[in-house]
């Protein structure tokens, strides 16, 4: 089969690797479609990782084969996964921090979503691996991974009815976070974005608000909008550590700040400590999504309840993954999400 392996940055190579045997347990699945997520695109240009590797996490397709313990699934079936299963019943799995198991980042597709099929081992068939309706384009089904870490990271945020939220950064995480906001009850939802393109972008997705940060002062443009009183939630959706001040600065009081982006680059910061007493405003941090939300996502991508269809702006087939990955982390193009479609 082929598939696109990274070696190294700028040494991304599609070349022919062995079909994965698969176990008991186990399916194979052709990918249909693969989104290309940040952590991809950050690992292959910041070499986080060590190659030959198979990236790729956003995965839809069609089961073609079964092990002989599989009995959920048959041949020729629609489905979703995802990447990492918790355990269930360590010291964090109890207590529902499931993605701080010791077990969760141990498993894994393999291999990564970027090639002709995947083996979903047994743990990803059983708690992680969903069917989709014929209905639903693969490139949309591609998108239920992002919604379901989106939903995870809402959980923290406990948003009520006409609250507030502004959504700082608005790439996939951001814009998926923003319209859920809105699907929660959310009447008014800013964001702020360097991006013309991904302004205009939000905007037509449902956002109310879409702040240039280049040209406004984005703490008093948000005063102004929320009358004085800040947002009741911020959510942080790009990886600049000056935006958690920010964010400390502007959430009204007893606001939530919810972060959802690493900070490789400063990642320390002076924030203003006192309003976490004064004003009991939390600040808490989220990654990935547990099994928990995968059925939540499928039903919002399915039912359409977020325009997940033109946050899709880009496809590229397999075969030219440098490429789609040299293109999607270039500030200077239009593009928000990019998906990767195996090559017929």
């Amino acid at each position: 089969m082929k598939a696109s392996v990274y070696y190294s940055k700028n040494d991304i190579r599609y070349e022919d690797v062995e079909v994965p045997e698969i176990g008991d347990g186990d399916m194979l699945i052709k990918m249909h479609s693969c989104g290309l997520c940040g952590t991809d695109i950050h690992k292959a240009q910041h070499q986080t990782v060590t190659g030959p590797v198979i990236l790729g996490h956003e995965v839809s397709g069609e089961v073609v084969k079964v092990g002989k313990d599989v009995t959920r699934y048959r041949v020729g079936e629609r489905v979703v996964t995802a990447i990492h299963v918790p355990c269930f019943n360590c010291h964090y799995c109890d207590r529902g921090f499931f993605t701080l198991c010791d077990q969760f980042k141990k498993t894994n597709l393999e291999p990564g979503g970027f090639s002709e099929f995947i083996r979903i081992p047994r743990l990803h068939v059983e708690h992680l691996t969903h069917r989709i309706i014929d209905g639903l384009d693969w490139d949309r089904a591609a998108m239920i991974e992002p919604v379901a870490c989106c939903l995870h990271g809402l959980k923290s945020s406990n948003i009520h009815p006409k609250d507030t939220v502004l959504v700082l950064g608005s790439g996939t995480i951001g814009l998926v976070s923003a319209q859920l906001a809105a699907l929660k009850g959310a009447s008014t939802v800013i964001v702020s974005d360097l991006s013309r393109f991904k302004r205009e972008l939000a905007l037509k997705v449902g956002v109310t608000h879409a702040i240039d940060p280049a040209n406004e002062d984005v703490e008093t443009r948000v005063a102004e909008i929320t009358q004085g009183k800040g947002p009741d939630v911020v959510i942080i959706a790009a990886g600049v550590s000056s935006l958690v001040s920010q964010a400390v600065n502007v959430v009204r009081r007893g606001g939530r700040i919810v972060v959802f982006s690493p900070f490789d680059k400063n990642p320390v910061v002076e924030i203003d400590v006192s309003r976490l007493f004064r004003d009991e405003i939390s600040i808490v941090g989220t990654y990935s999504l547990t099994p928990y939300d995968m059925k939540e996502a499928i039903e919002i991508v399915e039912k359409n309840k977020i325009n997940t269809k033109d946050m899709i702006t880009h496809t590229w087939p397999l075969s030219r993954m440098a490429e789609a990955i040299e293109f999607a982390s270039n500030p200077d193009n239009d593009v928000l999400k990019v998906i990767i479609k195996a090559d017929v």
